[in-house]
């Protein structure tokens, strides 16, 4: 039988995905939002699971064509909404390509991080992962014309395609 060699960054790398594996307990703290679907608590990123928000620095458009930070409104809407109902709770679902924990959170009081997002249009059901867990939340905000939803706006994944010189696969 022939050894392969194997250099220290794929021991590494395979040490921490072992780590983040059986890192099952749910994460619980005080979060502290990066952008309108990725918190940060106690130093670990949390991607909110079956969910996509604008990005920080996206831009849409409201119901009278007027362009609008609604990536920025997105994250300061979900710190709002975490900081009236501490600590927060994420149950790990997977592990992203980035090694962020994906996750399913919710408030002290119970409430669904990830529900509230979308009902509230500040993200979208994100069915390749969500096998729509959210539409009938998503389909309310768009009759509400609620977030995102006032006007128009590009998906975020194609959004990030877009900076990225890439063609989205959303």
């Amino acid at each position: 039988m022939k050894i392969l060699p194997l250099n220290l960054l794929t021991i590494l790398l395979s040490l921490a995905q072992l780590q983040t594996a059986f890192a099952q307990e749910p994460i619980i703290g005080r979060s502290s939002v990066i952008d309108g679907d990725t918190i940060d608590i106690s130093g670990t990123r949390i991607r909110i699971w079956g969910i996509d928000a604008p990005e920080s620095w996206q831009r849409c458009l409201d119901a009278k064509g007027n362009p609008y930070q609604c990536g920025k409104n997105a994250a300061d809407a979900l710190d709002q909404f975490l900081a009236a109902s501490r600590p927060t709770r994420c149950e790990q679902v997977d592990v992203d390509r980035y090694h962020r924990i994906v996750a399913r959170c919710s408030r002290s009081d119970g409430a669904s991080v990830n529900a509230w997002l979308v009902e509230t249009g500040n993200a979208i059901d994100w069915p390749r992962y969500s096998h729509g867990a959210y539409s009938t939340m998503q389909e309310k905000a768009k009759g509400r014309r609620s977030g995102i939803w006032q006007g128009t706006f590009v998906k975020p994944c194609i959004a990030r395609a877009k900076l990225a010189g890439r063609i989205a696969s959303c």
